[in-house]
């Protein structure tokens, strides 16, 4: 069932609470989907990267080979602020006059520390990502930070966009009381082509493009999110008390913010038949299985054994989406 269902889609996000086996997810379903014959490119955007442990190298912010098809990328998410701050500040050091460029490098280290920098960064990579791993790839997986922070990413597109059409209906009404202006004779210089209107025009301009640019982007992420055929959420869980409710909230949050949950994955499942200690947590665990099928209804669900050992490096992923996608 899995299987088919990561088959038909582009994009593929797992979420779910930290220790759930997420990364182990992704990375045996990029396998799985790798050795069908697809490219697929992994990504971790969980700032407590293990994907370089899971697979045995280091992983970092470009694509590094991890088997034959399988790419992955670590993003950093300090790296990825930084970086986004220095494209930002490059933009307005040339838009800004001269004398302004020490209050744009104040202004830059303040949105440093601000609360929301590091979201806006991420999103914006994860959007780069997305447009560029569709047009490179067949499957692009993320690996997502724990729930919480997954929740928020999933949100910011709507706002972020709303933001930036505010931005530009600010700059469309400041555009017509100009042409109003200009229209009474104000502001006229002459003919000179390099005159302050002109830079100004110049200016105001790049500025559009760039909320123009930033805007078409936003919305292709969101309306790739929103596309039930193109992209799928799983959530990953255990069958305890905290990841179970916690899966729970996460779906609602999912679906306010137009994200659809296609499955879930309850990973490490303690067999009946394991002794008295192993039966016990057993039992515990189906009254959870119980509470989640109750709060989910016919979202499919897949579960996968207690293994005796991590499942570490490509044939023990291997082995892993054996039980995951059902091929034991």
């Amino acid at each position: 069932m899995l299987r088919e269902l990561v088959s038909a889609r582009r994009v593929l996000f797992l979420g779910g609470k930290g220790g759930v086996g997420k990364t182990t997810t992704a990375s045996a379903i990029a396998l799985d989907q790798s050795r069908a014959g697809r490219r697929v490119l992994l990504v971790s955007t969980d700032p407590a990267h293990n994907l370089g442990h899971l697979w045995g190298t280091a992983v970092g912010p470009t694509p590094t080979p991890l088997a034959e098809r399988l790419d992955g990328i670590e993003i950093d998410p300090d790296a990825a602020a930084a970086a986004h701050l220095e494209a930002v500040g490059q933009t307005l050091h040339e838009l800004m006059p001269e004398h302004l460029r020490g209050e744009v490098d104040r202004y830059l280290r303040l949105s440093a520390a601000s609360p929301g920098a590091h979201e806006a960064a991420m999103l914006e990579r994860i959007a780069e990502l997305v447009d560029t791993g569709m047009r490179d790839y067949d499957l692009v997986v993320f690996d997502t930070a724990p729930s919480g922070h997954t929740a928020r990413l999933m949100s910011l597109p709507e706002a972020m966009g709303q933001w930036t059409e505010a931005l530009l209906d600010n700059r469309r009404r400041s555009d017509r009381f100009g042409e109003a202006l200009r229209g009474l004779g104000a502001g006229v210089v002459g003919a000179d082509d390099d005159s302050p209107r002109d830079q100004r025009e110049r200016r105001d301009q790049r500025i559009r493009h760039i909320l123009f640019e930033r805007r078409d982007k936003l919305e292709r992420l969101r309306t790739t999110l929103a596309d039930g055929g193109t992209t799928a959420f799983v959530i990953a869980l255990a069958a305890e008390r905290l990841p179970v409710l916690e899966t729970i909230e996460l779906r609602g949050q999912l679906a306010d913010s137009g994200v659809g949950v296609a499955a879930l994955v309850v990973n490490k499942r303690s067999p009946a038949d394991g002794g008295e200690l192993l039966a016990a947590r057993h039992e515990m665990e189906e009254g959870w299985m119980r509470r989640l099928r109750d709060e989910v209804g016919a979202l499919p669900i897949v579960e996968t054994p207690l293994l005796a050992a991590e499942p570490v490096g490509a044939e023990a992923l291997a082995g892993f989406a054996a039980h995951l996608l059902g091929d034991r």
